[in-house]
């Protein structure tokens, strides 16, 4: 796996690295000794932007990939 992440474009690699951080702050906040209702808010606020960022990764990823079968369209009709 670390392989994957070195191969991975520069983006890529931030974003997982953000999603990760987002996260143990998560973890972090999940048992932070605070009052609970500022823990709810924390971990609800840390949990949206680690979602946010997946979900923007998964477009990004599914979007190079119908750029790339577009361009494989494009190349095959005119040959």
């Amino acid at each position: 796996m670390i392989d994957e992440i070195q191969r991975a474009n520069r983006d890529t690699r931030v974003q997982y690295a953000l999603m990760l951080v987002f996260g143990t702050l998560c973890i972090v906040a999940a048992f932070a000794p605070l009052q609970e209702s500022i823990r709810i808010t924390t971990v609800g606020t840390l949990f949206g932007f680690t979602a946010g960022l997946w979900v923007s990764h998964l477009i990004q990823v599914l979007q190079s990939v119908a750029e790339a079968n577009d361009d494989k369209s494009n190349t095959s009709a005119t040959d």
